[in-house]
């Protein structure tokens, strides 16, 4: 029979181990346990990028310097936080685990938010979506101001074979002709040279090919895009103290207007 005298034991003890479990989260805050708190002590915002993402990440040329989208986000972040801003390069292939190691703060290029990274690794609140959407020659874009239009059986849609957006095409167009070329082959060389009408690309590739091809436009407004998909910033799991911080941060921007600010940049839609 479970007794007073043991009830009061079992309330003394988990007393106890409360006590104990809130000194250490002071001690781990005093010490700067938080990745928030070593920024702030060590002066500086480790930010992991890939570089070969155009427009969200990407090398100059000239300079060797990193630019895009996230860059320019980065920049701010560490701004507002006071601290320097240190660039730590990676791959797409490691960037979880560059995370988890601790080997930078935040991870920054235009990652996608997926239900596979998420079992090893938080996400912020979304700071832009991104999505699918049609080129054509700047010609023929008021032929094809909706994805209506291009669902047509006179219309010819070029892309890569196996791709994402060949099964894509697939699905929205099924009245078009699917042109589907072999890689390197792609589908905006195949409305260049006038041999299809129509190609689909993520908004982000579509936004640095109209501005090195002046021939191409986006023939839908932005908010017509297909197969949306947010991206957020990677950060590691167990610090919900710097998770907090990146959402207010990001929440704030957005309302403020800094990231539609970005996007009218970079992310041109026409």
């Amino acid at each position: 029979m479970f007794r007073r005298r043991d009830l009061a034991k079992t309330i003394v003890a988990a007393s106890a181990v409360a006590a104990i479990a809130s000194t250490a989260a002071k001690a781990q805050s005093a010490s700067g346990g938080s990745r928030l708190g070593q920024i702030l002590s060590r002066g500086s915002l480790r930010v992991g990028t890939t570089g070969d993402f155009n427009p969200m990440s990407f090398r100059d040329t000239g300079s060797n310097e990193y630019k895009g989208f996230d860059i320019e986000a980065m920049t701010q972040l560490a701004k507002d936080l006071g601290v320097k801003i240190e660039w730590v390069a990676t791959d797409w292939a490691s960037l979880i685990a560059g995370v988890a190691a601790n080997r930078y703060d935040i991870f920054a290029g235009g990652s996608s938010v997926n239900m596979a990274r998420a079992k090893t690794a938080a996400f912020t609140v979304p700071y832009i979506e991104a999505g699918t959407v049609p080129l054509s020659l700047k010609s023929n874009a008021g032929k094809f101001k909706t994805w209506e239009s291009i669902n047509d059986a006179g219309v010819k849609v070029a892309v890569t074979l196996g791709t994402v957006f060949h099964e894509q095409a697939k699905q929205h167009f099924p009245k078009a002709s699917i042109q589907a070329v072999q890689a390197p082959a792609a589908g905006y060389q195949e409305v260049l040279a006038g041999r299809a009408d129509v190609t689909i690309t993520s908004n982000v590739e579509a936004s640095t090919l109209i501005k090195r091809y002046d021939q191409l436009a986006i023939t839908v407004e932005g908010s017509q895009m297909k197969n949306r998909r947010p991206f957020g910033y990677v950060l590691a799991q167990d610090d919900g103290t710097w998770l907090n911080y990146l959402n207010t941060w990001v929440t704030l921007k957005k309302i403020e207007g800094f990231f539609a600010e970005l996007e009218t940049k970079w992310l041109p839609q026409g």
